[in-house]
């Protein structure tokens, strides 16, 4: 057994060839058996076993600086850097990160839980370096899939004219979460996968020893034709592959002579997603992350498929039903299809479904684009990864108030992802920017309410934000009804204290209500559903005669809801109220069960029951 004895890559150095191979294995079966049990990602980490090895076994961490592009291939990277035991942790509250983490480790040398960032991240940290005379190596590794992120060419670009030494390491394994899209991706693959490409490279290299002098030229340019790497060459970069990135054999020994050069280094590796677990082999994009526990031979689920649909399945479900009847609508996803639900429209709408790659400022404004042309684009990106294409919303959308329609999955805290992924600030950055409408449903037949409504709003943009998970429960109509714009709902009513409700917190508001009226407090709760623009008509009343006013939302409080509220009141005069907003504090929510999350936030019916016994006592 050689896993139990790596506490280090100091452990690592240690080791033999064959000896690496059987540690490659263990891990290999320690993944194996940690992740059936316990939820994470799952398919990318068993690509990037041997190429963790290699890079812990040749370069001099945490000296040296290997900076990994998001955490969903850095799990073997975990059990070599001291977090073998407190692995089975992972993404529980108070255990390990999926993703990395600097508070974590000094291994981490940069967090990622969003794609695309190592290759600028890795030339802040080279060009660092070289301003105080430190001599380290520098290397991010980053997949095929990160490469459809723009800020990864625009690295490229700079890292090439500045010239420092630095080594990128492109994981090619075809894959980001769902297959690799995108011109460059397909070119790419194709010539690298070809069974012709070897065999022409290395005809033109006994070419070029047979032709004269006069005629290389011409040859060395057929041969750069064949090349991969001739894009990275243009940048700067001195390219070589592809590798093998599941053989050591291989890996050690190009990584050992790619160490000792200087300038930016492209190495380009080709692994396999899944490898070593046949089920993920066959299916890694189902295998990208699992909910665990599933069964080892056959890789399925062992906990029953909830009867209650999921929120991202009633988005769809009603996106396609609804664009039966409107060839305008077109759905747009940022490399999502499948966590997005776009993949069901896509199957029924093959012509109208559009996937950008992981370029969300691309995406928002593509489908700016195409509102300004008439067609009726849903953005379908989850709440944390809208937060990349901030100004694109704000510039490309909003100034001209372009109808595009946003659906943001995953709203609020969504547990084991943790902070990189928690979609608590949609509410507070969209509501502050004009002709910007911002709506969130209390339960799945409102969500469908709200998908309809965003389609019938051709008046700029608009968007719905949704949680992560199935629904409440509830009957489901068979025909969805627009809502009226800015128009909120009493859902119960009461004198003593009125609770202010938004999306996945109406139903705790109404929890809180029950328990409050055992103790002989009534209370009203409304149901906003817009928190821009808000009902000021209904809200602004009851808080003036009821007097105490409780907001809460799943979203951070400052900017957020409750600011809303607590701004219709200032401007309204109303000044003898006493309001408590209830919502995400001003920080960064770790990983954990969502539940108890809310709780730790005091965002529950538990929070609303204290501060209003509280007031009444």
């Amino acid at each position: 057994m050689f896993l139990e004895k790596i506490n280090s890559p100091a452990d690592l150095k240690k080791l033999e060839i064959d000896e690496l191979k059987a540690l490659a294995e263990e891990m290999r079966a320690y993944l194996l058996a940690v992740l059936s049990q316990h939820p994470g990602h799952f398919a990318p980490n068993f690509g990037t076993i041997e190429l963790a090895v290699a890079l812990h076994k040749v370069f001099d961490t945490p000296r040296d600086k290997v900076i990994w592009d998001i955490g969903h291939q850095a799990y073997p990277h975990k059990l070599l850097t001291g977090r073998r035991e407190s692995f089975p942790t992972l993404r529980q509250s108070g255990g390990i990160s999926g993703f990395l983490s600097r508070a974590e480790s000094e291994y981490d040398v940069f967090g990622a839980g969003h794609s695309s960032t190592s290759i600028a991240a890795a030339l802040g940290i080279a060009t660092a370096r070289d301003l105080t005379n430190e001599n380290y190596k520098v290397v991010a590794v980053i997949g095929d899939g990160g490469l459809t992120g723009g800020m990864a060419f625009e690295a490229l670009n700079a890292a090439g004219d500045f010239k420092n030494d630095m080594v990128v390491i492109l994981n090619d394994n075809n894959m980001s979460i769902s297959a690799t899209v995108g011109a460059f991706s397909k070119h790419f693959h194709k010539l690298t996968s070809s069974p012709h490409y070897n065999f022409l490279r290395s005809g033109v290299k006994e070419l070029l020893n047979l032709i004269p002098a006069d005629a290389t030229q011409v040859a060395r340019k057929i041969e750069a034709s064949l090349k991969p790497g001739t894009l990275f060459e243009e940048f700067g970069f001195r390219y070589f592959g592809p590798l093998d990135g599941n053989d050591l054999e291989a890996l050690i020994p190009v990584l050992t002579g790619i160490r000792g050069l200087s300038g930016p280094i492209l190495l380009h590796v080709v692994t396999e997603k899944g490898r070593g677990y046949t089920p993920a082999e066959e299916d890694p994009v189902g295998f990208y992350s699992v909910s665990g526990p599933f069964n080892l031979e056959t890789g399925k689920t062992i906990k029953p498929k909830s009867t209650t649909p999921a929120y991202t399945e009633v988005f769809s479900r009603t996106l396609i039903e609804l664009a039966k009847r409107d060839a305008r609508i077109v759905g747009v996803t940022a490399a999502m299809p499948g966590g997005t639900g776009l993949d069901k429209f896509a199957d029924a709408f093959p012509s109208r479904c559009f996937d950008i790659g992981l370029a969300e400022q691309c995406a928002v404004t593509f489908a700016g684009g195409l509102a300004a042309q008439g067609m009726r684009p849903v953005a379908a990106i989850y709440s944390t990864f809208l937060q990349r294409s901030y100004d694109q919303v704000l510039h490309d959308v909003c100034i001209q108030n372009l109808p595009v329609i946003f659906a943001l999955d995953r709203a609020g805290l969504v547990g084991a992802d943790g902070p990189t992924h928690h979609g608590v600030f949609d509410m507070a950055y969209l509501r502050s920017i004009p002709n910007m409408v911002v709506m969130a449903p209390k339960d799945e037949n409102e969500l469908r309410a709200m998908v309809k409504t965003a389609l019938v709003y051709e008046d700029g943009p608009i968007a719905f934000r949704y949680p992560r998970g199935t629904g409440i429960g509830v009957k489901i109509a068979a025909e969805p009804k627009a809502l009226p714009i800015g128009k909120s709902e009493i859902v119960r009513e009461g004198e003593d204290v009125l609770v202010l409700a938004i999306g996945n917190r109406v139903y705790p508001a109404l929890e809180a209500a029950q328990t409050l009226a055992d103790s002989g407090i009534s209370a009203t709760v409304v149901n906003a559903r817009f928190v821009k623009p808000l009902d000021t008509a209904t809200i602004l009343p009851l808080a003036e005669r009821i007097g105490k006013v409780i907001t809460i939302e799943d979203g951070v409080v400052m900017g957020g809801f409750g600011s809303a509220v607590l701004e219709a009141l200032a401007a309204a005069g109303i000044k003898d109220v006493q309001v408590k907003n209830l919502g995400i504090p001003d920080d960064f929510v770790e990983h954990g069960d969502i539940q108890s999350l809310y709780a730790l936030c005091q965002c529950d019916a538990d929070a609303i029951v204290r501060t209003a016994k509280a007031w009444n006592s």
